[in-house]
């Protein structure tokens, strides 16, 4: 079933406008902490069968969640969602919503 996406924008979740998914990056201290959230994760996404698209440079961490079978978002997303904003506050990882954030991020806030 397809579900709203109200309580994922409010924690920084943003709609993909080419296709029915949403869509994160974070930011963390270095790569350790980075492949250590990956990690948590994986096991929790193993354990669901939802299975999250995601890349990974450094300590960059891009998530894209989407539910093929029903050709849309579903609860599985929004739950994964969840698990993955708890698990990035645990290594206190930023989210990144924009270029100037980035910035802000790797040269001011660690300054």
């Amino acid at each position: 079933a397809v579900v709203s996406t109200q309580s994922t924008g409010e924690r920084g979740w943003k709609v993909l406008e080419d296709r029915d998914a949403i869509y994160k990056e974070f930011l963390f201290r270095d790569f350790n902490e980075a492949f250590g959230f990956m990690t948590r994760v994986a096991l929790k996404a193993d354990k669901v069968d939802h299975h999250p698209e995601w890349f990974n440079v450094y300590n960059t961490v891009k998530i894209t969640l989407s539910t093929h079978d029903c050709s849309g978002l579903s609860h599985k997303d929004l739950d994964l969602a969840k698990f993955i904003d708890d698990a990035a506050a645990v290594f206190k990882a930023k989210f990144i919503d924009d270029a100037a954030a980035v910035f802000k991020a790797k040269f001011i806030d660690d300054a």
